[in-house]
C-alpha cells in the first residue's frame, strides 16, 4: 500500500473504496460514466492521481480522480480563511456595587461605551454584600439607569437578572 493511501481524513480513497459500482468525475470535472471501483481506481493509477470518494451517500456513490494531497490543501487553506472572517464577540464586565457613587457610575459607564464601541458585549454585575442583600430590589434602578445611559450605543441582550448575591445584566452593540 502507498504512502498516500492512508485516511487523513473521513474521505475514503484509493484502496478504501470497497463498492461494487461508482460514479467516476475525471480530474477536469468531466463525466466518465458508472464503472466498478476497480476499473476507476485503475484510471486514478494510469493517471497518477488518487481516486477519492467524494460523495459516500449517493446512488452509486460519486469518486473523483484528484491529487489527494492538493485537494487536502485547498480545504485547510479555505478552512483557515473561514476563520479569518469571523468575528469574535468578548464579553467584557463591568462591576459595580448597590452604593455607587455618580463619578464613579460615569467611570465605569465611559468603560462601558469603550466595549460596546469596540463591538464587545458587557455584562454589568452589580454585587451585594452582607447587609446590602435585604435591599437588592431596591437597587434594580441602578442597572436600569446603567442602561439607559447607554441606550444611544446599546441593546439589552439579557435583561436583568438575579443570580445569587450579584443582579446581572447583559447589553450588546447596536446592528448598525
Amino acid at each position: 500500500m502507498c504512502g498516500r493511501c492512508k485516511t487523513i481524513s473521513d474521505l475514503q480513497i484509493n484502496e478504501q473504496i470497497r463498492d461494487r459500482e461508482v460514479r467516476l468525475v475525471g480530474e477536469n470535472g468531466e463525466q466518465l460514466g458508472i464503472m466498478s471501483s476497480r476499473d476507476a481506481f485503475e484510471r486514478a493509477r494510469a493517471a497518477e492521481l488518487d481516486l477519492v470518494k467524494i460523495a459516500p451517500r449517493a446512488k452509486p456513490p460519486v469518486c473523483k480522480i484528484i491529487d489527494y494531497g492538493k485537494f487536502r490543501y485547498e480545504q485547510d487553506r479555505k478552512m483557515k480563511e473561514a476563520r479569518k472572517k469571523q468575528k469574535i464577540v468578548e464579553i467584557k464586565e463591568v462591576r459595580l456595587s448597590p452604593n455607587i457613587d455618580v463619578n464613579d457610575m460615569n467611570t465605569k459607564m465611559s468603560n462601558a461605551r469603550k466595549f460596546l464601541e469596540k463591538g464587545n458585549k458587557v455584562k454589568i454585575t452589580l454585587r451585594f454584600r452582607g447587609r446590602e442583600m435585604a435591599h437588592m430590589q431596591n437597587s434594580r434602578h441602578i442597572l436600569e439607569d446603567f442602561a439607559k445611559a447607554c441606550e444611544d450605543l446599546a441593546i439589552t441582550d439579557k435583561p436583568i437578572k438575579q443570580e445569587g448575591r450579584t443582579l446581572t445584566m447583559i447589553l450588546s452593540a447596536k446592528k448598525t
